[in-house]
């Protein structure tokens, strides 16, 4: 070891951020080990060898402890005490003698040691610093690069370490080019032997928290509030928001100026519809809010069941039901109820033959008032 050594050590404390103690003590036993496995056996107690490095130069030296007694049982491990003054004065009875034992060709063996000791550390520091950055970042979103497409995966770039885009994580119909910049969600940071493995997201519900969390002013300082998401990512997403000042929009606010927040997050989703309505305490009026576009006629609840029976108008049912479903399925999932769809026309029926007994005769129900 030299001085040329140390500063090699130091520089690597100062880029990798590991600490300089926990490095220097990391070699110290890994040289203990190095002794043990290369020169035991010449009057030595494995149990009790210590190795110490000089921070400043780098010398080795190498001792085996001893134990001061009055009697020597055990030369391996014991001293008298009349040896242990002749080493130090001030040595009595049951103090420890380093008795030192650094073999003359123990340099060389200490190098590799030392170098393989610190290739270690500096993998499990790296490893470590990662995982406690990204860790930080659990349920955030982050900006990555894309760097290839292997089968069904797309490995991203994330800076300081690469992470797996998987197949159940990438939006439908999206296509991820070399070099390509995209805002991932991150689900899940898993500290595993092999480092940190980061789970990011492209179809998560919460990227479109933090997209209007970054676009929108009044959401990331709390004014505006999102209450729920749902989301069918590439195709749909549902967003309910609620203002806590009266006197802010929030519908308004996520839209933006001539809606420019709003369809930069739509651009960020590679045109991603988002419906954007406003959350109520009131299960009926948050119901037929959440059926958007579509215009709602009534709505009646059974709370029990938690269930809901909508009514609209004939020209509006297909709108409120949407394609495949989707409409209804995602007011649904916003909401938390289930929800049953019905057209006046088909409704009225129902209405009526209740009704006919009690309702004079030649009237009927206009459905104006609804």
């Amino acid at each position: 070891m030299n001085k040329e050594f140390i500063e090699a050590l130091r520089e690597i404390v100062r880029e990798k951020g590991i600490s300089e103690d926990l490095l220097f003590t990391t070699i110290e036993d890994a040289l203990v080990a190095a002794y043990k496995k290369n020169y035991m056996g010449h009057g030595v107690n494995s149990q009790n060898v210590k190795v110490t490095m000089n921070r400043e130069n780098g010398e080795i030296h190498v001792y085996s402890q001893k134990n001061v007694v009055e009697e020597v049982n055990d030369e391996v491990s014991e001293i008298s005490e009349e040896d242990a003054k002749q080493l130090d004065p001030n040595y009595n009875i049951g103090d420890v003698v380093n008795v030192e034992v650094t073999p003359r060709k123990f340099g060389r063996v200490a190098a590799q040691a030392a170098k393989q000791v610190v290739i270690q550390r500096i993998k499990e520091e790296e490893r470590r610093i990662i995982y406690n950055d990204f860790a930080e970042k659990e349920e955030d979103m982050i900006t990555g690069t894309v760097i290839r497409k292997d089968k069904n995966n797309v490995l991203i770039d994330l800076g300081k370490t690469e992470a797996v885009l998987g197949p159940n994580e990438q939006m439908p119909g999206e296509k991820y080019n070399f070099n390509d910049k995209l805002k991932l969600y991150i689900v899940e940071v898993k500290n595993t032997t092999k480092g940190a493995q980061i789970v990011i997201s492209r179809t998560h519900p919460g990227l479109i928290k933090r997209l209007f969390e970054l676009e929108v002013p009044e959401i990331f300082d709390g004014t505006v509030d999102i209450k729920s998401i749902a989301r069918e990512a590439g195709s749909r997403t549902k967003i309910a928001v609620h203002s806590s000042d009266e006197n802010v929009d929030p519908m308004g606010a996520c839209v933006g100026p001539k809606g420019i927040r709003v369809q930069n997050i739509v651009n960020e989703l590679k045109n991603e519809k988002i419906d954007i309505i406003k959350w109520s305490k009131l299960p009926e009026e948050y119901i037929a809010n959440a059926l958007s576009p579509a215009k709602v006629l009534d709505v009646t609840l059974d709370e029990d069941m938690k269930f809901a029976q909508v009514v609209v108008d004939d020209n509006q049912l297909s709108l409120a039901i949407g394609k495949e479903g989707q409409n209804v399925r995602l007011a649904a999932k916003l909401t938390g109820w289930k929800i049953d769809i019905k057209s006046k026309s088909q409704a009225k029926p129902e209405h009526e033959e209740e009704e006919l007994p009690v309702e004079p005769e030649g009237t009927e129900s206009t459905g104006e008032d609804e």
